[in-house]
């Protein structure tokens, strides 16, 4: 048996380049496999809307967060989170995704969004002051979801 579960990750390879799941563009196989996610929910004027969000919680994490990423789905995101309450500076660098960046504050309340933000790019996105998490989904859906300033995020991850 033992001969046998050696070869597991080599056939799982080449599974993955024969069913071009596998692409030059992925930086890992983390990017073809299903990654772990957790709800998250943003009331608004509205009413409540409802995300599945990755978190980025370590420095690694937090280092590559959606770089590399081809696609994600409508209702997906990533939720980083930071040591301490400061300014935070955000980046897309190898990042092909447009992205909505909202700065949330230590108690959840969205304090700040940068919208259609543009991919590839190495300009620097402030948040407008001190927060302790960002939340990044896809360009364009704050605007579609109605999310603005001073609506509160809730997940396990922000303390309230």
């Amino acid at each position: 048996m033992r001969r046998f579960s050696s070869l597991i990750p080599l056939v799982l390879s080449a599974l993955l380049v024969l069913t071009g799941a596998f692409s030059p563009h992925a930086s890992s196989l983390a990017d073809v496999l299903p990654t772990d996610s957790e709800p998250l929910v943003i009331a608004t004027a509205e009413g409540t809307v409802s995300f599945s969000v990755e978190l980025a919680l370590t420095p690694e994490t937090r280092a590559s967060g959606l770089m590399h990423r081809q696609s994600m789905d409508p209702d997906h995101g990533m939720l980083f989170r930071f040591d301490q309450t400061r300014q935070v500076l955000m980046w897309m660098k190898n990042t092909p995704l447009p992205l909505d960046m909202l700065f949330i504050d230590d108690a959840g309340t969205i304090v700040g969004i940068a919208e259609d933000t543009t991919p590839f790019s190495e300009s620097v996105i402030a948040s407008p002051g001190p927060v302790r998490y960002v939340l990044e989904l896809n360009a364009g859906t704050a605007s579609r979801t109605g999310i603005s300033v001073g609506d509160t995020a809730r997940h396990r991850a922000i303390r309230q």
